[in-house]
């Protein structure tokens, strides 16, 4: 076979399985009719957990929906994502109610009364009507060191309005939390820069 009948071969064998793979994306379209409020979950040890939340809250803008965030656990410093949602008022409204990570803390009681402050100001987010997505960033964080009952923030998400979407983010995402939620994403680490001496650089972690 030469060159050219070799490659009309390869280009013919791609053009049969992009058919056959339309066609499965198709049936699964046609079938996906059920719509409903999803709870998302971006978990795992690997960085970019809070980044896609926040990419999700730029679409949902984008699409003239209204959003909250609460982040719990962070605080100690001014962020960028902070700076720039402030500027978007009232279409969303951040709430950074953390006063950094648990190792800067050090400080058990005083963290799980900053989270319940947190989760108060998710609550009223989560029952007013005016949200079509809100974020918790970190909670996975607070439960995971019971800083807040976890079968309260259950209660909560499965009483939620049925078309409000809700997105939580961080480590160790409890195995409750991941079966009552829709979709779920692992964040698996490949490299790091921390791990190459490298500070974090404002704009991109901050």
């Amino acid at each position: 076979m030469n060159d050219q009948a070799e490659m009309e071969s390869r280009d013919e064998k791609h053009k049969d399985r992009m058919v056959r793979l339309k066609e499965a994306h198709d049936t699964r379209l046609a079938a996906a009719t059920l719509e409903k409020g999803l709870i998302i979950v971006n978990t795992g040890a690997g960085k970019g957990k809070s980044t896609a939340a926040f990419g999700l809250v730029a679409r949902a803008l984008g699409q003239g929906l209204r959003v909250g965030i609460v982040q719990f656990i962070k605080g100690a410093i001014a962020t960028g994502e902070a700076a720039f949602f402030q500027k978007l008022a009232p279409q969303v409204t951040m709430k950074t109610l953390g006063e950094g990570f648990t190792w800067d803390t050090q400080d058990r009681q005083r963290d799980i009364s900053t989270a319940r402050l947190g989760w108060e100001t998710a609550v009223a987010m989560l029952r007013d009507p005016s949200y079509d997505l809100v974020v918790l960033d970190e909670l996975n964080i607070v439960l995971r060191y019971e800083y807040l009952p976890l079968e309260e923030v259950l209660n909560e998400l499965r009483a939620k309005r049925e078309m409000l979407h809700v997105a939580i983010t961080g480590r160790n995402a409890r195995p409750e939390l991941i079966e009552l939620a829709d979709l779920v994403t692992e964040m698996k680490p490949i490299k790091h820069p921390y791990r190459s001496g490298i500070m974090p650089q404002k704009g991109i972690e901050y």
